[in-house]
């Protein structure tokens, strides 16, 4: 019987731009599916998107202007604390969001979803598009940038950081919104943040 082969250490390789651009590119095409369908059941989601929903409701000024308000500060944190790079990749992928978000209905009609296999759909490819841009050094903007500067420096899941804040954003959101809605779109968030949690390791994945 042979005996055992030492192993070397793996050695990082930096993805090229264009592996980066693939990454990314995917996980935003992911992302806008799964915000599709989580729009067609007409329920919500956490994250800064989730706060400014609930802003927007509350005040009154559109989604949009709320939500490109509220991402300004976590830009700013993200330039000092992870670098241009990061933070010049998170403002095309927040960019390529919303236009995919915008497309994607035209091209894609759906004439029956079953809730409950809405949600857990949005989750799953929801979580599989933010692990996509977050191994290529990029992110969807505002609370997904500190859940990622918390893990990198205390170790604690970016996936749990961010659920979290969910479990904070659909509290508040009980008092505006029906009690099933907000049922069902945070099963969608446990989904999603449990894909991340159990998947975005830095120890199980190194390409820098």
């Amino acid at each position: 019987m042979p005996g055992h082969m030492p192993t070397q250490d793996p050695i990082a390789v930096a993805h090229t731009p264009l592996e980066d651009a693939q990454g990314l590119g995917m996980g935003v095409l992911l992302c806008g599916l799964g915000i599709t369908l989580l729009s067609h059941l007409g329920f919500m989601t956490g994250q800064t998107a989730g706060i400014a929903l609930i802003l927007s409701y509350v005040t009154g000024f559109s989604f949009g202007w709320v939500f490109f308000a509220i991402n300004i500060p976590f830009y700013w944190l993200a330039q000092k604390r992870l670098g241009w790079e990061f933070t010049l990749k998170s403002l095309a992928c927040v960019t390529g969001l919303s236009l995919v978000t915008e497309w994607m209905p035209q091209g894609l009609t759906i004439e029956s979803l079953n809730p409950l296999l809405g949600v857990v759909l949005f989750g799953s490819v929801t979580g599989l598009g933010l692990l996509a841009v977050f191994r290529h050094k990029g992110s969807l903007g505002g609370i997904g940038v500190v859940a990622l500067i918390v893990q990198d420096r205390t170790g604690f899941r970016a996936g749990y950081v961010q659920l979290a804040v969910d479990v904070c954003i659909f509290s508040v959101a009980l008092a505006l919104y029906d009690l099933r809605v907000v049922l069902y779109s945070l099963l969608g968030a446990v989904v999603l943040n449990g894909v991340i949690a159990f998947n975005h390791r830095r120890d199980r994945y190194i390409a820098p």
